[in-house]
Formats: C-alpha cells, sequence, structure tokens
C-alpha cells in the first residue's frame, strides 16, 4: 500500500466519522428536547407517506409531499428558529468544565446546606419557589431578561426572594457555581403530554427549561408545598429535603477529582467538623 492509497483510506474514515458524529449529536438533542423529538417523528411519518404512495402509485399524495419534502426544510428553520438557536448557542456556549466542576467540596456543600435550609423553610410555609442550578449548558439567554444579582448563595436570600410579597417570587432563580446570578427568570413550559394536567406553571417551567438544558431545577409547590426537582427531562416528585440534597450533591460530583483540589485546611477543618 503506497501513500496515496493510504491518504485515500484515512479521508474516508474521518469522513464517515464526522458524519456520525453529527447524526450522534442529533440524536441526542431529539432524545433530549421533546419538540425535537415531535419534528423527528413528523419527519419520519413523512418519509414512510411518500414511500409507500410511491409504491402504490398514489400519484396526487405523492406529487403533494413531494412539495412538502422540497420546501419542508425551509419551513422547519421558520417555525423551530428557537429551538435550532438553542442548538446552536449550546455548541458556542457549553463550557468543557463546567462551573459546578471547578467547585471544591466545602463550596459544593455550601451550596446545597444553603438550598436545603431555604428549600425547607418555603416547603414548611407554602411559598412557591423555582431555582435552577446551571451546569454545563449556558443559561445566559435566560440571565440577560432577567433582574441580574451575582449575589453570594443563602437561604436568607432564596427566602426573601420568594416571599410572595416580593416583586420576584413569581419567576425562577438561577444559580451559576455558588452565586445567585438572577432572579425573575422566565422558563419555557414543557410540551410533553405525559406530564399530568394538574402540574402547575412552576412545575412545567422546571420540566421545559431541564429538556433545552442539562441544568437542575428545584420546584416548591405553593399549594402543598411538596419539593421536586427535574432533570433532563425528568420530574423527581415529592421528594423530602434530605433526598433532595443528596440527589444535587450527586449531580454537581465532577466526574474527576482530578479538578478538585482541596487544601491541608480545609481537610482539617472538615475532620474536625
Amino acid at each position: 500500500m503506497n501513500l496515496e492509497n493510504f491518504l485515500t483510506i484515512l479521508k474516508k474514515i474521518i469522513d464517515i466519522c464526522l458524519v456520525w458524529i453529527v447524526f450522534y449529536y442529533i440524536l441526542k438533542n431529539v432524545r433530549k428536547n421533546v419538540k425535537f423529538s415531535l419534528l423527528f417523528k413528523g419527519i419520519l411519518a413523512i418519509a414512510i407517506i411518500k414511500l409507500l404512495s410511491d409504491y402504490i402509485g398514489l400519484t396526487t399524495v405523492g406529487l403533494l409531499f413531494e412539495y412538502i419534502i422540497s420546501w419542508g426544510p425551509l419551513a422547519i428553520i421558520i417555525i423551530f428558529q428557537p429551538e435550532i438557536r438553542n442548538v446552536l448557542e449550546q455548541l458556542g456556549k457549553s463550557q468543557l468544565l463546567g462551573r459546578h466542576k471547578v467547585l471544591s467540596v466545602t463550596e459544593r456543600e455550601k451550596l446545597v446546606s444553603e438550598l436545603g435550609i431555604a428549600v425547607d423553610y418555603l416547603r414548611r410555609n407554602r411559598i412557591g419557589a423555582l431555582i435552577v442550578i446551571e451546569r454545563d449548558t449556558s443559561l445566559s439567554e435566560y440571565i440577560e431578561r432577567s433582574k441580574k444579582l451575582y449575589a453570594e448563595i443563602s437561604n436568607e436570600l432564596l427566602v426573601a426572594i420568594f416571599f410572595p410579597d416580593n416583586p420576584l417570587h413569581d419567576g425562577g432563580v438561577i444559580i451559576q457555581g455558588d452565586k445567585i446570578t438572577c432572579a425573575g427568570a422566565v422558563f419555557p413550559t414543557t410540551v410533553d403530554m405525559k406530564f399530568s394536567k394538574r402540574l402547575g406553571t412552576r412545575h412545567r417551567a422546571a420540566i421545559g427549561i431541564s429538556e433545552e438544558s442539562d441544568c437542575l431545577a428545584i420546584v416548591v409547590s405553593e399549594e402543598t408545598g411538596r419539593v421536586s426537582l427535574a432533570i433532563g427531562g425528568k420530574l423527581n416528585y415529592n421528594l423530602s429535603v434530605d433526598e433532595l440534597k443528596l440527589m444535587i450533591l450527586d449531580e454537581l460530583m465532577p466526574k474527576s477529582d482530578t479538578f478538585v483540589v482541596e487544601s491541608d485546611e480545609e481537610d482539617e477543618i472538615d475532620e474536625i467538623n
């Protein structure tokens, strides 16, 4: 095998690998995003009907679907412009090392502890709340349209934000790392029909934002005081505060401890506590 043949084979392998990477990313987003899933099913149905019409010989139906296939890509771009934009933003804004991955053990424990205290107070007093923790996928689109805070996380501040008389209590809070970035954020609600119609706007917004990103969305019901956590479009309903804290700690745990270095002094403090 000469060098020219080797380079030709190498180019074909690279070409095939790049195509598979694109398909993998598309299918990954289809699986996570309900709207993309519905779009994929619609395209598949159109393709099957077109093949059947050609096989059976249904001229009118075949001609109609030829027009749909010809103009379909343009219609998809117009109708699903927000979803396409979100995917492109995820490509451009995704952090290779998410903010939660650089948090030390002490910082993660403080974050979860403050969240636990706040959620417990909100739960007992039946104060509705929606708290979203950003991970790898940037939520800057929602931060830009909300009231920016950039404050140290504390249970007192979280409770104050969601207090009924506060103008920002109807929106959601976004946390980046161990900072409260903004309040009054408005998130898209889920369109997945499998969820009960009894779920309120906060629960649907939590599921909706978790479908579009890899965030953690905490919900406290105003009517029942029940606590839920939305991850990847799935709602973990009616959790205890301890269950919530354990789930958040597990989700925020870095994939490799290589990026987290604790000092000797912090280790000594942890041992004393």
